[in-house]
């Protein structure tokens, strides 16, 4: 099915690049596997979303045909993570230029 210019503009709104996402039911000669997650990379110019499934594939969906939901509670988290981690990183960082250098005189070797 291919959408007109302002329905694919609302999917890209309703489906920003990053948005993580739980397949429900996919009806393909090869479909992605019910439960699998998978992280949108875009909405095409027809109105298919661009997936990067977990498990390594790539297979677009079809709006209006498959079956998924967002998954929010897995955004915020991984959001919260990596603020984290930064924090972590910057804490390491000024320890490490706190600490005294640690080097043996040649002459006293």
């Amino acid at each position: 099915m291919v959408y007109n210019e302002k329905k694919v503009e609302l999917l890209r709104q309703r489906y920003p690049e990053g948005t993580r996402i739980c397949l429900d039911h996919m009806d393909d000669l090869c479909p992605v596997e019910s439960g699998t997650k998978g992280t949108i990379i875009g909405v095409d110019d027809i109105g298919s979303v661009m997936v990067k499934w977990d498990n390594g594939r790539t297979l677009n969906l079809l709006p209006d045909e498959d079956k998924f939901h967002t998954i929010k509670h897995e955004q915020t988290q991984s959001d919260e993570q990596t603020e984290e981690n930064t924090e972590n990183e910057e804490i390491a960082e000024i320890e490490e230029l706190s600490e005294e250098p640690k080097w043996i005189c040649p002459c006293r070797t």
